[in-house]
């Protein structure tokens, strides 16, 4: 049962093909680290882009809360303007015959 292991090729033929093995898995190692390395610089310019999105947005909000409380400070005063003109106008209707009946 224990018979010896007889080896069929040559041992420095054995090591040039564990070699050359070895050899294109660091190249598919490299190709790797230089994929990695192009999607690493490609997130960074997202990130950027992203926090311009970002800022943009918040400038937005800024801007739109801004015309709100402008809007509900104008609204207010066309209307006590408008109530204003029309109670002048109806005061001097009131007044009118009063005035037009003196003697």
């Amino acid at each position: 049962m224990n018979e010896p292991v007889t080896v069929r090729y040559d041992l420095a033929d054995i090591l040039t093909r564990i070699e050359d093995k070895l050899d294109k898995q660091s190249e598919e190692i490299g190709d790797i680290k230089v994929k990695l390395t192009a999607v690493e610089t490609e997130l960074k310019g997202m990130e950027k882009r992203l926090e311009r999105v970002e800022k943009t947005q918040d400038t937005l909000v800024k801007e739109v809360s801004d015309l709100k409380g402008f809007r509900s400070l104008i609204l207010p005063l066309i209307v006590g303007g408008i109530s204003a003109v029309i109670g002048g106008i109806v005061t001097a209707v009131v007044r009118l015959p009063a005035l037009l009946l003196k003697p």
